[in-house]
């Protein structure tokens, strides 16, 4: 198979601005650089591996808790390629044990953007509906209870609030915090990410929905960038009439309380809503998933998989 992330991309300057060339052109040069970073030649052969290793796992009908592992004992569960929940570290944290009065007190000056609108079907477009505002204004908007879905703060980083967090030192390479806010309602459609991905949940609780990369072909995903797929399938209102092959679709739920986190291995498919006004936070590891192991680390990073 040709590796096209080995061909540089044409000049921007060649093309329209918006152009479809132009697209074509930032888009590969974002799957170029998203390949270094994990360290491997193909995201494409990266994604293919994911789902190869999850044809081999066994169905589970819910999601297991592990009390506050060690790095040792997380990185071995992880390498099983399954998600589990954690107790007993996200507990500890100085953010958690804030009360939510002290978002308006402490950090109300806060410049967010709010997702607004029907941000679940434009969920992974360029063109949703966002605004610009005050974490004090996005709080005062939420108490006016405006009709339809509840704004939602979703993928922020708020560094002001990342130094009341201690996230354990598991994955040797991490994106930064990433901070999610928003009253009962607030949901993420369907989707995954192809990097690891560790969850904390620092108020309210969440439900979960998670199905397992290889059940993509029942689950009708469409590409956003080399790594994150969107499904239209809606898990908590299924409709199968319209996605009949999503019956297929092996689905478990659990619920993320307070103190909790939650790791989802890199290709697993979730949908997340908010049950009670809830903040949350979560970083993704940029490295080979854990699940491929260290053979297929090889075989990646050597371009042998293609």
């Amino acid at each position: 198979m040709q590796d096209l992330t080995r061909h540089a991309p044409p000049p921007l300057a060649a093309s329209r601005p918006g152009s479809p060339e132009a697209r074509a052109a930032a888009m590969l040069a974002r799957t170029e650089r998203d390949a270094q970073v994990r360290g491997v030649v193909s995201i494409a052969a990266m994604r293919d591996a994911i789902r190869a290793a999850a044809r081999a796992l066994p169905a589970i009908t819910e999601v297991a808790r592990v009390a506050r592992p060690t790095a040792a004992a997380f990185r071995a569960r992880a390498a099983l390629g399954r998600p589990f929940l954690i107790t007993g570290i996200a507990s500890r944290w100085p953010l958690c044990d804030l009360a939510p009065a002290s978002l308006r007190e402490q950090f109300g000056h806060l410049p967010v953007r709010a997702r607004v609108g029907d941000y679940i079907n434009t969920a992974f477009a360029p063109d949703r509906a966002m605004q610009d505002m005050t974490l004090l204004a996005y709080l005062d908007l939420v108490d006016s209870a405006p009709a339809g879905l509840p704004p939602y703060l979703g993928n922020l980083e708020l560094r002001a609030l990342n130094r009341l967090c201690h996230w354990p030192t598991w994955f040797d390479k991490m994106g930064p915090p990433r901070f999610w806010l928003g009253p009962a309602g607030t949901v993420t459609p369907l989707h995954c990410d192809y990097d690891d991905n560790l969850f904390a949940q620092l108020w309210g609780t969440k439900r979960i929905f998670l199905a397992p990369p290889h059940h993509d072909a029942y689950l009708y995903p469409k590409e956003a960038n080399a790594i994150l797929s969107g499904s239209p399938f809606d898990p908590e209102a299924p409709d199968f009439d319209r996605y009949p092959l999503a019956r297929q679709a092996s689905l478990v739920a659990c619920t993320v309380a307070p103190g909790e986190m939650l790791y989802v291995p890199a290709g697993w498919y979730h949908q997340v809503r908010s049950l009670a006004f809830s903040l949350s936070s979560n970083r993704w590891a940029r490295a080979m998933p854990a699940a491929l192991g260290a053979a297929a680390a090889r075989e990646l990073a050597a371009g042998t998989r293609l």
